[in-house]
């Protein structure tokens, strides 16, 4: 990930900020619309208190694009807890489409080429380092 692919990160991230939790809960309308299977894993789950997490994890991410060496194994472990969960790698490809498409809405003109990159970037980190933390999971 090069300076200027965080740097657009945590710029559009703050733009994300005040609509946060309506954000959130497009991600997760979305997500259950990509990918059905992906309503079974909160059937049990108050998505008020699922859409504070999700955002409390985007925020450690985005702050954390600058200390890589830090928050990768916080995300590593994210993935394994995860894993107990039920969520099945092609989950990840299905988190990453609605994140993208919720950044890409909720962002309007601010959603450019480098922005979309940037982002997609980003999550393909976070999405690898979180199968290698499953993976880990699954082997132990």
């Amino acid at each position: 990930m090069t300076p200027q692919q965080k740097t657009d990160v945590q710029r559009t991230w703050k733009l994300v900020l005040p609509v946060a939790d309506a954000a959130a809960a497009m991600f997760y309308r979305r997500l259950f619309e990509i990918d059905e299977s992906t309503a079974a894993l909160f059937r049990e789950t108050d998505m008020t208190k699922q859409r504070h997490k999700l955002l409390m994890v985007l925020s450690t991410v985005v702050s954390g694009l600058d200390q890589l060496d830090r928050l990768l194994p916080l995300v590593r472990e994210l993935g394994r807890r995860h894993a107990g969960y039920g969520v099945t790698p092609t989950h990840y490809e299905s988190v990453g489409r609605s994140l993208l498409a919720t950044l890409e809405q909720g962002l309007g003109e601010a959603w450019t080429p480098a922005v979309a990159r940037a982002w997609a970037c980003a999550y393909t980190i976070v999405a690898h380092e979180m199968r290698v933390g499953a993976a880990q999971a699954e082997a132990a």
